[in-house]
């Protein structure tokens, strides 16, 4: 089993003109510099929890159907496509009409529409893929909190250079600041 992203996140939650305001940089020469820590603070919080905070596609591999498929990350917005390899070695896409998504779920989950079951696969290494989009909008205004908690990091990161070493974030102990993400946390 196998989560790849296939497509990353080409906008951000937060502007580059809002993190500059909050960190009351005027000029232009750092604004690479806030763009990466942007990106970095992002990535973090969903990895602390399980959510996507800007559109991006994944896919999903696996050797064989499972009962349920489950999407990480949250909130799953829909299937792109679904393939396999049948039992001749050919590949195969499953017709939307045979699985249902419970994009309500966090995680998402996709099983097998009402009266159908998945089809036969090979017996191969990662003879099934899932491609799917997830992330919330960019200007969803239930992001309120997580904005404001990436503000807060990439203020940390600008300001405190020394919790950047070798382009890896240092890792920050948790502050009550942290409990802003606590309500986007996604528990599978």
């Amino acid at each position: 089993m196998a989560y790849k992203l296939i497509t990353a996140p080409t906008t951000e939650p937060v502007a580059l003109a809002d993190a500059k305001l909050h960190l009351r940089e005027d000029g232009t020469d750092q604004d690479a510099r806030i763009e990466a820590l942007i990106s970095a603070a992002r990535s973090l919080a969903e990895q602390k929890t399980g959510r996507a905070f800007a559109p991006q596609t994944w896919e999903l591999v696996l050797d064989d159907f499972p009962q349920a498929f489950i999407l990480h990350p949250a909130p799953v917005v829909g299937v792109e496509s679904l393939k396999y390899i049948d039992a001749d070695g050919v590949e195969q896409t499953v017709n939307p009409v045979c699985y249902t998504l419970d994009s309500e779920a966090m995680p998402g989950y996709l099983v097998p529409a009402y009266g159908y079951g998945w089809p036969a696969v090979r017996a191969v290494p990662n003879a099934v893929r899932v491609r799917y989009s997830c992330g919330h909008a960019i200007d969803d205004a239930a992001l309120a909190a997580l904005r404001m908690w990436m503000l807060l990091a990439v203020a940390t990161w600008f300001k405190h250079a020394e919790a950047v070493s070798d382009g890896q974030l240092a890792s920050l102990p948790r502050t009550y600041v942290d409990g802003l993400l606590d309500d986007y946390k996604v528990y599978a």
